[in-house]
């Protein structure tokens, strides 16, 4: 191996891609592309001027904005730097970034433009003398050569969702990136002509996946264009890989139907990523008809995305373990290593990268293993609860209620019974175009019957809640949140 093909190993993925097909795309957005070369240069510029500024290896920058290009170079300017990428949601409450950015040390900050919250939060961070605001302009090109880098130290720091007391943030590296984009690629396969739409917030460990996979592949990222549906979106920017629920696959096979005569939205795409759980047989049958493969899998944070991954199935199973991760099961429990798993939680001055003895980390997700070999999520282990002396799961009831037709999502809670202890109750949410409220709630006779062949009698919910309305910084639900405002 010559002295410069070790130097172009150590380099941002993005910069390689621009030296293998400089013309080739690196993004779309609004239409427009953009060259891996103009990239290229763009993210050394930004380097320079996030150098310029004072931060240096190891800094900690606050990222506040929704997903744009500019948070995208400002991403691998991190790279290249050192600097540790910390994208925040903007739907934060201006109190809540605070104290996030004094918990994890977030001492600098760049604040898109376009937050309509901005003129607030400036004007609170202005008050805290411990923040200082990076002003970066991203229409800079640089001639300078890229930058060496070294893969093994910490490149970001997601937010964990957060489910109780102040969100955690988990730090990883390149070679956590690249192995877990290795990994994906296993079964999700992504070349240089495919292109990924970002439909997943950059905050969201599976939106920085999307920016890996397609730098590492030299594939385009393609950002949303809210002025345009899905179908018609998926048609002009030719979108040959995406990330979905279960109701937004729907919400396409029906515009796919209604445009019955004109472009199939769905003529070009390879694979779908799906998320939420058990996919329909109807939903399957849909996506075999126009020879879509859809995947499933498990994953999180910690460990750089995904975990396992297999053939989407109506069990809602999650797939088989994917090269790099090591998974174990011990009572019902899940505990994982390898090399995704992250450099640890950031503290004031480090990392807390909480493991056994033997170098695992213990998720709190429950599951087991089906006759196929494919891991099945029972639930997590915090959230199950005791009725009458029997274990109830509430992700396991669930699951069964959004089989319902009527039931896009659902959380089962227990509500205290003198003389059982606990019995579960379901907040429901009903599926886009319905009313959430009470009255349209299917009746508690019609989901007795209708969960009569898929749990056990004793795991019934006894109540049922409409849905609230309850503001949310992530992509994910957050459960205790959703549980108080129905008790309030």
């Amino acid at each position: 191996m010559t002295d410069n093909s070790m130097q172009t190993e150590t380099l941002s993925p993005i910069h390689q891609a621009a030296q293998r097909s400089s013309a080739a795309v690196a993004y779309r957005f609004m239409g427009q592309s953009v060259s891996y070369s103009a990239l290229s240069q763009g993210v050394i510029a930004l380097a320079e001027q996030l150098s310029a500024m004072g931060l240096k290896r190891g800094d900690r920058l606050a990222c506040i904005a929704h997903n744009s290009p500019q948070l995208l170079q400002l991403y691998w300017a991190c790279v290249d730097s050192g600097i540790i990428f910390c994208p925040v949601s903007p739907r934060f409450a201006t109190q809540q970034v605070i104290e996030l950015m004094q918990t994890h040390s977030y001492h600098h900050y760049w604040l898109a433009a376009d937050n309509p919250a901005d003129s607030t939060l400036i004007q609170a961070l202005n008050h805290q003398n411990q923040f200082e605001a990076v002003t970066l302009d991203f229409t800079r090109q640089s001639q300078q050569p890229a930058p060496a880098l070294e893969p093994h130290t910490a490149v970001n720091a997601i937010l964990t969702s957060g489910s109780s007391g102040t969100p955690k943030a988990a730090a990883h590296s390149l070679a956590n990136h690249i192995a877990s984009a290795a990994g994906s690629s296993e079964l999700i396969k992504l070349t240089k002509d495919d292109s990924w739409l970002l439909s997943l917030p950059l905050f969201h460990i599976g939106g920085l996946a999307i920016l890996n996979r397609c730098a590492l592949a030299g594939a385009c990222v393609v950002f949303e264009d809210k002025s345009l549906s899905l179908a018609e979106q998926l048609i002009r920017d030719r979108v040959s890989h995406l990330s979905l629920v279960s109701a937004q696959l729907q919400q396409l096979l029906n515009a796919d139907g209604e445009n019955e005569g004109q472009s199939d939205c769905l003529s070009q795409v390879k694979a779908m990523l799906l998320g939420g759980g058990a996919i329909s047989a109807d939903l399957l049958a849909e996506l075999a008809k126009h020879k879509i493969k859809a995947f499933t899998s498990y994953g999180m944070t910690e460990m750089g995305s995904q975990i396992t991954t297999g053939i989407a199935r109506t069990d809602g199973s999650s797939g088989k373990l994917l090269s790099g991760r090591e998974l174990k099961i011990i009572d019902g429990e899940i505990w994982v290593k390898g090399e995704c798993l992250f450099l640890g939680y950031l503290t004031a001055d480090g990392f807390n990268l909480p493991l056994d003895k033997d170098g695992w980390f213990y998720t709190k997700d429950l599951g087991h293993f089906d006759e196929n070999g494919n891991l099945c999520i029972d639930g997590r282990a915090d959230n199950m609860f005791i009725s009458g002396g029997e274990n109830i799961q509430p992700e396991e009831i669930e699951t069964a209620l959004k089989l319902h037709p009527l039931i896009s999502d659902a959380i089962v809670f227990p509500v205290a019974d003198a003389k059982f202890g606990n019995l579960p109750a379901a907040i429901l949410k009903l599926v886009s175009g319905t009313s959430n409220d009470q009255e349209q709630l299917p009746s508690e006779a019609e989901l007795t019957e209708f969960l009569a062949i898929k749990i056990a009698r004793f795991k019934r919910p006894r109540s049922y809640y409409p849905w609230p309305e309850v503001s949310s910084a992530g992509i994910k639900v957050i459960r205790k949140q959703v549980i108080a405002a129905v008790k309030r």
